[in-house]
C-alpha cells in the first residue's frame, strides 16, 4: 500500500517514521515544498520505504497531482490548506486523514462528493482534535444518559520560564487563535459560542506537571456531531497558572487584534507586532515539552451516576528524540492511516473520529495507541 504524506515538518516527519514501522506499509512518499525540509524527514525516517517529493502545496490541482497513484494520505499541513488538502482527496479518489479539525460545516458539506468518489476523509485526528475527541464519544456511548463530556488538553513546556511559562512547539499563530476565538460548546443540548478565555478553571495534574489552569476553547466537530448525545460539552486548553490571566490582558487591550493599524507610516496589525515581541517570550528552558489529557463524561449507567474519567500526562520522547506534542499528534494519524490501507476501515465519505474509533473499535486503537507510547489510564466511579 502506498501513502503519501503532505508536510514535512515536525508532524509529517513523524508519520513518515512511524508509517515506516508498519509492516502493511509498502511506499511511502514524503511531500513538501522544501527540499531541506524532506532530506531531513529522510534521515530521520531512515528506511527505504520512503521516498521524498518536492511540490507546491497551494492549490487542489497542486495537491492532486500528488496524491495520484497514492492509496491513502496524510495532511500535515497549515490550517490554511486544510479543505484544499480535502478537495484534492476528493478528486484525485485517495483517502485522507486530515490532522486539522477546524471549518467542520464546510467539510461535512463535501460528504456526497467524498462518498461519489469511494474515499474517506477523517479530519481532526490528532491528539486535540483527535484522540480527546473519541474518547468523549466513547464515554457517552457507555452511559445509558450522557449529561455532561469535558475535554481538557494541552502541551506544556517541561522546564517552564516566566513571565507566560509557555513554549510554541507548533505555529505560534495558531497558538493565538486560541485567545481570540470564541469557542463553540453545548450547553443543554444546544450549540453556543462562549467568549474566548471563558470557563478559567484550576486544575491539578500527576508529576512533573502539577498545578494548571484551563479555559473553555473551540470544541470543533465534537460539538457538532456529539450535540444529541450529551446535555453539555466543552473543550478547554490547559497552561500553568498565570498564562490565560496575562494573555485576556493582552487581548482586552487589542495587541492581538487583526484590524490593521498604521505606525510611522507602516501599515501593519496589532496581532503581527505582539507575535514578533511574544514569540522569544514563548519558549522553555529546554526543547522538551509535556502533553496532558483529561477526559471526563459523566451521566447516568444503570440506574447509577457515573462518572468516566481518561488521563494521560506524556513527557518528551527521550528515545525517538521528538516532542510529546509530536508523537501524541502523529500517531493516531498513522495508525488511522495503516487501518484504512489495510481495509480495516470501510467507510466512505467524510467521517470524524467521534463517529470512527468507538464501540467495537475503541480497545483495539486503544491498544495500538499503548503498543505506540501512548499510555491513557482509565478509571470508572460512581457518584453518591
Amino acid at each position: 500500500m502506498h501513502i503519501v504524506v503532505l508536510g514535512t515538518g515536525m508532524i509529517g516527519t513523524t508519520v513518515v517514521s512511524e508509517l515506516a514501522k508498519f509492516p502493511e506499509i509498502d511506499v511511502i512518499t514524503a511531500v513538501d515544498v522544501r527540499q531541506e525540509s524532506i532530506d531531513k524527514c529522510l534521515e530521520i525516517a531512515n528506511s527505504p520505504k520512503v521516498t521524498g517529493k518536492v511540490a507546491s502545496l497551494e492549490t487542489i490541482e497542486d495537491i492532486a497531482g500528488v496524491l495520484k497513484g497514492g492509496d491513502v494520505a496524510v495532511a500535515c499541513l497549515p490550517h490554511s490548506l486544510s479543505l484544499v488538502a480535502i478537495k484534492a482527496a476528493i478528486e484525485s479518489s485517495c483517502h485522507l486523514v486530515d490532522l486539522v479539525g477546524s471549518l467542520f460545516k464546510e467539510k461535512i458539506e463535501l460528504q456526497e462528493a467524498a462518498r461519489n468518489a469511494g474515499v474517506i476523509i477523517v479530519p481532526g485526528c490528532g491528539v486535540a482534535p483527535g484522540i480527546t475527541n473519541f474518547l468523549a464519544a466513547q464515554g457517552i456511548e457507555m452511559l445509558d444518559e450522557a449529561e455532561e463530556a469535558i475535554m481538557i488538553c494541552g502541551g506544556i513546556p517541561r522546564h517552564p520560564v516566566p513571565p507566560l511559562w509557555y513554549q510554541v512547539v507548533f505555529r505560534l499563530e495558531s497558538v493565538l487563535g486560541l485567545y481570540t476565538k470564541p469557542a463553540i460548546a453545548v450547553e443543554n443540548g444546544q450549540l453556543v459560542e462562549l467568549a474566548p478565555l471563558s470557563g478559567l478553571e484550576k486544575m491539578t495534574f500527576p508529576q512533573p506537571v502539577g498545578d494548571c489552569e484551563a479555559v473553555i476553547t473551540d470544541a470543533h466537530s465534537t460539538a457538532f456531531i456529539l450535540k444529541d448525545k450529551v446535555k453539555n460539552l466543552y473543550e478547554k486548553t490547559v497552561r500553568y497558572p498565570g498564562h490565560w490571566d496575562k494573555m485576556n490582558v493582552l487581548g482586552e487591550l487589542g495587541f492581538l487584534d487583526n484590524k490593521p493599524i498604521t505606525v510611522a507610516g507602516v501599515t501593519t496589525t496589532p496581532r503581527a507586532v505582539a507575535e514578533q515581541i511574544l514569540a522569544p517570550k514563548m519558549v522553555g528552558a529546554s526543547h522538551e515539552d509535556i502533553t496532558v489529557l483529561r477526559v471526563e463524561v459523566s451521566g447516568m449507567k444503570e440506574g447509577q451516576a457515573t462518572k468516566f474519567t481518561w488521563e494521560m500526562v506524556d513527557i518528551y520522547d527521550h528515545e525517538r528524540n521528538i516532542t510529546s506534542m509530536a508523537k501524541t499528534t502523529a500517531i493516531p494519524a498513522a495508525i488511522l492511516a495503516k487501518w484504512i490501507a489495510s481495509g480495516r476501515i470501510e467507510e466512505t465519505g467524510v467521517v470524524p473520529v467521534e463517529s470512527l474509533i468507538v464501540r467495537e473499535r475503541f480497545d483495539p486503537f486503544m491498544e495500538e495507541l499503548q503498543n505506540l507510547g501512548i499510555h491513557i489510564g482509565f478509571k470508572e466511579d460512581v457518584v453518591i
